[in-house]
C-alpha cells in the first residue's frame, strides 16, 4: 500500500508543482499593489524563515558542514533570490501575470544546454526535438507583445530570473542533493531575507499598506510556494533528471495564463494559446524519453 501511495504521489507531483508554481505569479501581481517588490520579498522571506526555523526545531534534522552551508547560500540567493526578485520587478515594470513567466519558460533550453556539459546528463535527439518544440510556443506566446520603455525593464527582469533558476536548479542538484532538506531550505531563506532586506533598503521606499489582500497573498506566497512547491521541487530535483525537471516550466507560462484570464481579464489571442499547446507537447516529448 505504501509503494503505490509513493507511487501515485510521484505521479501527481509534477502537475500538483505546476500549478502551485503557477500561482506564484497571479499571487505576486496582488501583493505588489500594496508593496514594491524588494520590499514584499523581503517580508515574505522573514514569515518563510520563521515558519522553518519550527520545523527544523521539531526535526532537528541534521546540519549542513562548512561546505555544504556555503552552497545553501548560493543556491538560495540563485533559486530564491535573483529568481523571485526578476519576477516581481518584472510584473512591478506592467508585465502582465500571464506573461511574467514566459521568459523563465524558456529554462528547459537552457537547462538542457548546461546539463549536458556540467552535470554529464546525455539529452537525446527527440529531447532536442521536443526542447525546440517548446521554444517555439514560447516565441508564438510573444509574438507581438511590446519590447521596449517600461515593459523593456520587466522584460530584463525576466530574463535575469530565467538565468537564475536555471544556474540554481543545476547547482542545487549538484551540489546539494544531499544536504537535508528542512536545515537547507532554512539556511537559503535566512540568507535571501537578507539579500532582500539590504536591496529595499537601498532601492526602495519600504512603504507597506497592509491589508488584508496584501497579507493573504503573503502569507500564500510564503507558505505554499515558498515551503511547499520549493520542497516538491528540490524533491523532484532529486528523483529526476535536471532536463526533465526543467521541462516543467514550460507548462507554467500556460497554466499562469489561464488563471490571469480568470482573476485578471488578460485575454488570449489565437497565436499565444497555439504557443502554449506546442509548449504542453514539449513537456510532453521531452519527459517521454528523459534520462534517468
Amino acid at each position: 500500500m505504501n509503494k503505490d501511495i509513493e507511487e501515485l504521489a510521484a505521479r501527481a507531483a509534477p502537475a500538483i508543482f505546476v500549478v502551485l508554481w503557477s500561482t506564484g505569479f497571479v499571487a505576486t501581481k496582488y501583493v505588489l499593489r500594496d508593496a514594491e517588490p524588494l520590499t514584499y520579498l523581503a517580508i515574505r522571506m522573514a514569515v518563510v524563515v520563521a515558519l522553518m526555523a519550527v520545523i527544523v526545531a521539531v526535526a532537528r534534522p541534521p546540519w549542513p558542514d562548512r561546505s555544504g552551508f556555503a552552497h545553501s547560500v548560493v543556491a538560495g540567493i540563485l533559486v530564491h533570490g535573483f529568481y523571485l526578485g526578476g519576477t516581481a520587478v518584472a510584473i512591478a515594470h506592467s508585465i502582465p501575470a500571464g506573461l511574467s513567466a514566459l521568459i523563465p519558460g524558456l529554462q528547459p533550453i537552457l537547462t538542457s544546454t548546461l546539463a549536458n556539459r556540467w552535470l554529464g546528463e546525455r539529452v537525446t535527439p527527440l529531447q532536442w526535438t521536443g526542447l525546440l518544440l517548446g521554444l517555439a510556443g514560447v516565441v508564438l506566446i510573444l509574438h507581438g507583445r511590446p519590447m521596449s520603455g517600461d515593459a523593456g525593464w520587466g522584460w530584463l527582469a525576466s530574463g535575469v530570473s530565467l538565468i537564475s533558476i536555471t544556474l540554481g536548479t543545476l547547482y542545487q542538484r549538484r551540489y546539494c542533493g544531499k544536504i537535508d532538506w528542512r536545515a537547507g531550505n532554512l539556511v537559503q531563506y535566512v540568507a535571501v531575507t537578507i539579500f532582500f532586506s539590504v536591496a529595499a533598503g537601498l532601492f526602495e521606499s519600504r512603504v507597506v499598506h497592509w491589508t488584508g489582500e496584501f497579507v493573504l497573498a503573503v502569507a500564500w506566497l510564503a507558505v505554499v510556494l515558498s515551503i511547499g512547491s520549493i520542497g516538491l521541487l528540490y524533491w523532484l530535483i532529486r528523483r529526476s533528471a535536471a532536463t526533465s525537471v526543467a521541462s516543467l516550466f514550460y507548462l507554467v507560462p500556460a497554466v499562469t495564463a489561464a488563471m490571469a484570464y480568470v482573476l485578471f481579464g488578460e485575454r488570449l489571442d489565437a497565436i499565444a494559446i497555439t504557443g502554449m499547446v506546442a509548449c504542453a507537447a514539449a513537456v510532453f516529448v521531452v519527459n517521454r524519453r528523459a534520462p534517468a
